[in-house]
């Protein structure tokens, strides 16, 4: 595919949609969690694990420029067959517990703007339906400029809502300057250690930093040449994945919040209505519902992809990816549909399994890029440099670290 005219979409296309993929119904509610627990003395987080998910992602980028492989197909191709099965195993319960959540916070967010029924569970289910059936068609017929600008738009939506909300907030900005340049960990009931950690591993996604190398193809970079539009592209992603997680933790400062998942979302736009009028509840509902469709559009368009590209490791004969093949298609029905059995469980419950799923994956990608990028003989220049390869360690001891806060909050709290 011929590279794209320089427009800013095809900049910043591929990081927007990570990005807006990568912020979902979680990273809202871990936000406006630690918001509410810390205030906005733990800014300096967000802006830090923003940092650690930039770098993950643009040692992706680099590998795939430098090889013209996946990031997949080369820890299959380098580490081993056994690679396939370990990541299917994964994938697949991943799959299913993302794929619940993101349905349910959309009908949990639907729900509160459009209360159509009586039934709050029968409503949650129909309008996760409904989301699900919505991403399905952009996937499947709609196409990636479709698919693309439909992103653009969420993401316009979700930023500028709740950045507006958090200007309305009227918050104290020497206070909130100081919670970005100066770290510390104030003490809190239910561990400040813990939410500060938490909240820095929320920032910008998981298993779905593997969707930008996919995005990257369909905007034609194939070549080192393209490295520094990726670095650019991706830089502007997480500055505003940390800018949005920024705003959730000012807007939530100050609240007392006793709600989880999706239901603190709801639990948030309650509390504006009371402190600032219907309007501010409006505005925010808005840009949460776009934040989660958003989501579930990302993982629905992309997932498929990773999983053809694992399938057709497993066939014996890798092919190129298209959205029209039939693991693609067959994966992205499955992702649909198998979910919704679980849509009308606790959302708790779904979030529990998901966060844990999410917290198991960071270390094994930070590894990965340490295994794949460290050789010069695979990568050539492209191979990690020294500070590179200590953010990486960075990533690992400390994505182990939250994950054992992530188990131990879900599990034993």
């Amino acid at each position: 595919m011929a590279p794209r005219s320089r427009t800013l979409l095809a900049v910043i296309g591929p990081g927007l949609l990570v990005a807006a993929t990568g912020v979902g119904a979680g990273d809202l509610a871990t936000a406006g969690f630690a918001g509410s627990r810390l205030g906005v003395a733990i800014l300096w987080a967000v802006a830090v694990g923003a940092l650690l998910k930039f770098t993950l992602t643009e040692g992706l980028a680099r590998w795939q420029l430098a090889t013209g492989q996946t990031l997949l197909d080369g820890a299959i191709t380098r580490l081993g067959p056994a690679v396939t099965v370990v990541f299917l195993l994964y994938l697949l319960p991943w799959s299913f517990f993302v794929g619940a959540a993101l349905m349910s916070a959309c009908g949990v967010t639907a729900q509160a703007i459009l209360p159509f029924s009586d039934d709050p569970d029968r409503t949650r289910l129909v309008l996760a339906a409904v989301h699900s059936a919505a991403g399905v068609l952009v996937a499947w017929a709609g196409g990636f400029r479709l698919f693309e600008r439909i992103m653009a738009v969420c993401v316009g939506v979700m930023f500028v809502t709740v950045v507006v909300t958090a200007a309305m907030i009227g918050p104290d900005w020497m206070a909130v300057a100081r919670g970005l340049l100066v770290p510390s960990i104030p003490e809190a009931t239910g561990g400040g250690l813990t939410w500060t950690i938490a909240l820095m591993g929320g920032v910008g996604g998981t298993l779905t930093i593997l969707c930008y190398g996919y995005w990257m193809r369909e905007h034609g970079r194939t070549t080192v040449d393209e490295l520094r539009t990726c670095r650019i592209d991706l830089a502007a992603a997480y500055a505003g994945t940390a800018l949005f997680g920024i705003a959730m933790v000012i807007i939530a400062s100050g609240m007392t919040l006793d709600a989880r998942g999706s239901n603190l979302i709801v639990a948030l736009a309650a509390q504006l209505h009371d402190g600032l009028g219907p309007a501010a509840r409006w505005v925010f509902l808005a840009g949460a519902w776009a934040a989660v469709f958003s989501s579930l559009l990302g993982v629905w368009q992309a997932v498929p992809s990773i999983f053809a590209d694992a399938w057709s490791r497993i066939a014996g004969h890798p092919t190129a990816l298209n959205t029209g093949s039939t693991p693609y298609r067959a994966y992205l029905l499955a992702l649909a549909v198998i979910p919704l059995v679980h849509v009308t469980h606790p959302l708790r419950q779904v979030q529990k399994y998901y966060a844990v799923m999410g917290a198991a994956f960071i270390p094994l990608l930070a590894v990965t890029l340490l295994l794949l990028n460290g050789r010069r003989a695979w990568v050539g220049e492209q191979r990690n440099r020294p500070a590179t390869v200590v953010v990486l360690v960075v990533c690992v001891v400390f994505f182990l670290l939250a994950g054992f806060f992530e188990v131990r909050a879900t599990f034993w709290a």
